[in-house]
């Protein structure tokens, strides 16, 4: 879309747009909709529906998506005794015929989405891009268990997008390696701020085929041959790496300066083989599985708490408040995270299970590694405001050193 035609765009018109091609919520939709005519979705709402949004997507899934939507639109004009655009009709119509009811779009089938990330006014970096809207194309899967979930979009990689993006200088000219990098959207901020360096892994076959995809839409991965185990284009790498089967080896090859993973903790089977990778990747000195990895696999921690070592449990942390106060050593400025000498970790997680969490931190314990809570220190600008099944206060942001 031309950048004349989003400067011309109000904010309301903008997360509307915005809105639609990240194909969030009919709900969702309407609300916004109303929004822009001031509580009604007026003609003039209506026409920008219209030239802005259901002329103009195309891709997988926006056609199926573009029809519910416009039969929850025009329900809610005429319940409100308001005039229909003839477009809005004769589109619906032809929706009518080509999509049938009982051939509805299928659970595992992929669709393609855009995520528009919009900053604020008082955002001045660099990295802005001068429309203030960076627009990322993306294939995903309705199926959120499909390439052992990582062909869809989760809260975690949405909320590291937004923190890369708002401290982009913690991430500029560093090396960086995300475990699990699910449809690429963490590597393509990443590529955005001048990383010097990302490399992305991840396990699945599937996973990683789809990440390829989702690298060429962004213009970051060309050329390529999915026959081989890495793919690779200027400063951006695609690498097949199960965590099982990594070995201190193949690891130390990588040695980058930052370390990523955005809902890593889930698995309490793959909590072991995770916690060796980030703590090979985190440890400059050869040898470290000699001392280490016996006693990291081959057990698990019993009921002993860990939060004496290092303030941090499972139960520390809820829907809508942390405690932060106990958590020895927070980092209080993003300035402190550049200046590492170190490599430094960036988990973004969901506590979904408490004996899980509880579990990777014990494993931390074991394999000498510090884990810090900075959910409360470093906020990332809210970049997506137009998405309301985003829900980011259910996210916690941790430092493994």
């Amino acid at each position: 879309m031309a950048e004349q035609e989003l400067d011309s765009m109000s904010l309301s018109e903008l997360r509307l747009l915005s809105a639609f091609l990240a194909m969030e919520t009919t709900d969702t939709l309407l609300c916004l909709a109303r929004e822009c005519g001031g509580g009604k979705v007026t003609e003039k709402v209506q026409s920008f529906i219209w030239d802005h949004c259901l002329t103009k997507a195309v891709g997988k899934g926006y056609e199926s998506y573009s029809k519910k939507f416009l039969k929850k639109l025009i329900t809610e004009i005429e319940s409100n005794h308001g005039n229909v655009l003839d477009e809005l009709y004769e589109q619906y119509a032809s929706y009518m015929i080509s999509f049938k009811d009982d051939n509805p779009v299928r659970e595992n089938e992929r669709v393609c989405k855009c995520i528009s990330f919009l900053f604020p006014d008082c955002f001045k970096l660099s990295i802005c891009p001068k429309s203030r809207k960076l627009v990322v194309p993306f294939q995903c899967s309705l199926n959120m268990l499909e390439g052992d979930t990582g062909c869809s979009v989760w809260p975690s990689s949405l909320f590291l997008s937004e923190f890369i993006l708002s401290y982009p200088h913690i991430f500029s000219r560093k090396s960086c390696f995300e475990v699990g990098s699910g449809v690429g959207l963490v590597g393509i901020c990443l590529a955005h701020v001048k990383a010097s360096k990302v490399i992305l892994s991840d396990g699945d076959l599937s996973t990683l085929a789809n990440m390829k995809l989702n690298l060429e839409k962004n213009r970051l991965n060309t050329e390529t041959n999915l026959s081989e185990t890495s793919i690779e284009n200027q400063n951006v790498k695609c690498i097949h790496l199960p965590w099982e089967s990594a070995s201190e080896k193949e690891l130390q090859n990588f040695m980058p300066e930052i370390i990523l993973g955005a809902d890593v903790i889930y698995d309490p089977s793959r909590l072991p083989h995770l916690v060796k990778v980030l703590a090979i990747l985190l440890n400059k000195k050869k040898s470290y599985i000699d001392n280490r990895e016996g006693s990291i696999l081959n057990s698990f921690p019993g009921d002993g708490k860990v939060n004496d070592t290092h303030d941090l449990d499972a139960s520390s942390f809820t829907a809508q408040r942390i405690n932060t106060s106990e958590v020895k050593g927070i980092i209080n400025d993003a300035v402190d995270l550049v200046s590492r000498a170190d490599p430094v970790t960036y988990i973004a997680s969901v506590i979904r299970n408490a004996d899980t969490f509880d579990r990777f931190l014990a494993l931390a314990v074991q394999a000498d590694l510090r884990i810090k809570d900075l959910t409360s220190t470093l906020r990332p600008f809210d970049l997506l405001p137009y998405m309301k099944s985003y829900d980011r206060s259910s996210i916690r942001l941790f430092t493994v050193t």
